[in-house]
């Protein structure tokens, strides 16, 4: 039998909290701790380790991208993981939110169903958001930061296969996709996977996609010059 799900909710609303903690109780997960603001959620997280955290994105005292940092700076075995809560599809701070180390982001009108797949999802380390998804969100962004250059020196440790992975991964391809695309089996696809997601030092295949624009690995160009249908 698994260990219970434990998760912290971090929002300045009451009515949100309350909501999410019934619907997350209602499908048998843990919510160990509430916060209202970021610095109440760093605290939180501190004291009972929790798997999940939902984090609201904009918070007094402290906002929920510092609350993200300091959290994931504590975290350095990458066990905690920040799901980002906003009021805005694609809003602004959602691709810091990303580079900050979050596994994803939801709209605080989720379903219940949403949110209790999504938590149990993240739970595991796979990704929230749909690569393609992710795709968008750095596309719309990545010309907008200073750090569009940074280089990740674990590429130089990545095989040319991985670095292929990678390059498919940021297009916003799914396990089955790539395997065929690469003519490969799904099963050496995850192991590829998991082999560039430990040499980066990266939680899931959202921070891969991140990582992959962020280095030049490829750019928004390269990606939009042979666009795909969105599924």
């Amino acid at each position: 039998m698994t260990d219970p799900l434990r998760v912290v909710i971090a929002d300045d609303q009451a009515l949100v909290r309350t909501g999410f903690r019934l619907i997350l109780a209602e499908d048998g997960i843990d919510v160990v701790a509430e916060a209202a603001n970021g610095t109440e959620a760093v605290d939180a997280v501190r004291r009972t380790r929790p798997d999940v955290v939902l984090m609201d994105i904009r918070m007094p005292e402290m906002d929920g991208l510092e609350a993200t940092r300091r959290i994931l700076a504590d975290d350095p075995q990458r066990t905690t993981r920040i799901i980002m809560l906003t009021t805005f599809d694609l809003d602004r701070y959602v691709y810091a939110a990303l580079t900050a180390g979050a596994s994803g982001f939801l709209l605080k009108d989720v379903t219940p169903e949403q949110l209790t797949a999504t938590v149990r999802l993240v739970r595991v380390g796979d990704a929230l958001l749909a690569p393609a998804i992710t795709r968008r969100l750095v596309e719309r962004f990545v010309d907008r930061t200073p750090e569009t250059t940074t280089t990740y020196g674990g590429l130089n440790n990545l095989t040319p296969r991985e670095l292929d992975v990678l390059r498919h991964l940021a297009q916003g391809l799914s396990n089955a996709e790539l395997a065929d695309t690469l003519h490969l089996s799904e099963a050496t696809v995850k192991t590829h996977i998991a082999r560039i997601l430990a040499k980066l030092g990266l939680r899931d295949r959202v921070q891969a996609v991140v990582a992959a624009y962020r280095s030049g690995l490829v750019s928004p160009e390269t990606n939009n010059a042979a666009p795909r249908p969105e599924v």
